[in-house]
């Protein structure tokens, strides 16, 4: 089995930043001119609905980013007003489709539209076994990788779209891209630090397939059961105190205090030690200050791609000094993999927040989802 970077592991650790993580106060807008469909808890997208054609804008695209992406999403023979201002345009529902994130998978398989799919980079990480079958039967490319695709291959594909995400909008192959004609669609589902914020981003999706209703429907199913778990959280008597993360050569990298992980481990009424740090990213701190701080943490979870003991004290015996792993009180979600090598967590949490939670409940809290067998977070072995 494929065993996965490091250093993948670790860049997504970083990029699970966001920009808000509360719901959002307005309500849809309602104009003679278009219906901007409700969006409740992600801050970088919007959808305006003019029913022959749909206006998507994309906020934030990347940290600090200095401008909004507007996508013109159009029906065949659409009645476009000429004064439409938009970065790309594309006929919808569209057939042909390449995505760049393994997290774009489970939205596609959701809306039942993964046979749209026609290439990926870096095919092995993909977990799905319904993707998977299709990579099988060559039905979707290889791409090499998102920050070097293979254009030739991509060229000669043609899709309808190529759904993007960049760190800081840099990537030369997008541009070679638009340049020969094929649209690039910014997503920026991997901005977002809510753990609802993240799952609405299948409202874009929908969009480009004309499923809104079904989008909405698993969005409000997935609120639903993570509000419902929330909730169930509250009632536990105790707090338990929990640390997250582990050591990249002499630095110890685990969630900021407003970010995706960490937002989890609150929602499941427990005490994470570095919650009230700031940032929706990463820290990066010295072994003896996470020591200091959490050398009696009664939980320790996500410990990067370690999914043994043996291999934490094999990597630093100075692991062995946490309370957590004295009473084999860890828990990581790198131990559930595709067929391929590719970590499960990493594809599909972020449309199942719900899951999540209820993972992280279920170990924190074991009274409460006493029957409850977990998704993602495993015991080490």
């Amino acid at each position: 089995m494929k065993k996965i970077p490091y250093k993948i592991i670790l860049l997504f650790s970083i990029l699970i930043l966001g920009c808000k993580s509360e719901e959002k106060e307005e309500t849809p807008l309602l104009t003679q001119e278009g219906e901007e469909i409700e969006i409740k808890y992600a801050s970088g997208l919007k959808i305006i609905n003019f029913g022959d054609h749909m206006i998507l804008k994309v906020e934030n695209p990347w940290p600090n980013a200095d401008r909004t992406y507007r996508y013109l999403l159009a029906k065949e023979g659409a009645d476009v007003p000429q004064n439409v201002k938009f970065d790309e345009r594309i006929q919808i529902p569209v057939e042909k489709m390449v995505v760049t994130s393994t997290t774009h998978i489970p939205s596609l398989e959701i809306l039942e539209t993964e046979g749209s799919l026609v290439g990926f980079p870096g095919l092995d990480y993909i977990s799905s076994e319904k993707t998977r079958k299709l990579i099988t039967e060559g039905k979707v490319r290889e791409l090499g990788k998102n920050e070097a695709l293979n254009t030739e291959n991509l060229l000669d594909l043609q899709p309808d779209v190529v759904i993007g995400f960049s760190i800081d909008g840099s990537n030369k192959s997008f541009n070679t891209l638009q340049k020969s004609g094929i649209p690039v669609v910014f997503n920026a589902d991997w901005t977002e630090s809510s753990p609802l914020g993240k799952v609405e981003w299948i409202k874009f999706f929908g969009a480009f397939f004309l499923k809104m209703e079904q989008a909405n429907a698993f969005f409000e199913e997935v609120e639903k059961n993570y509000l419902s778990a929330k909730e169930l959280a509250k009632k536990a008597e105790e707090t338990p105190t929990v640390v997250a993360g582990s050591m990249y050569k002499d630095q110890w990298y685990l969630p900021a205090g407003n970010s995706w992980q960490a937002l989890f481990i609150k929602d499941a009424n427990a005490n994470y030690l570095f919650g009230d740090t700031e940032g929706t990213g990463s820290l990066s701190l010295s072994f003896e200050t996470v020591l200091a701080e959490a050398a009696n943490a009664e939980f320790w979870v996500g410990p990067a791609q370690f999914t043994a003991y043996e291999e934490l004290k094999n990597a630093s015996p100075h692991y062995t000094r946490f309370k957590a792993f004295q009473e084999q009180n860890i828990y990581t979600f790198s131990s559930e993999k595709g067929e391929t090598g590719g970590v499960i967590f990493y594809e599909l949490a972020p449309m199942r927040p719900d899951l999540v939670l209820k993972d992280l409940i279920s170990i924190f809290h074991p009274q409460l989802l006493p029957e409850y067998t977990t998704t993602f977070y495993k015991p080490l072995d």
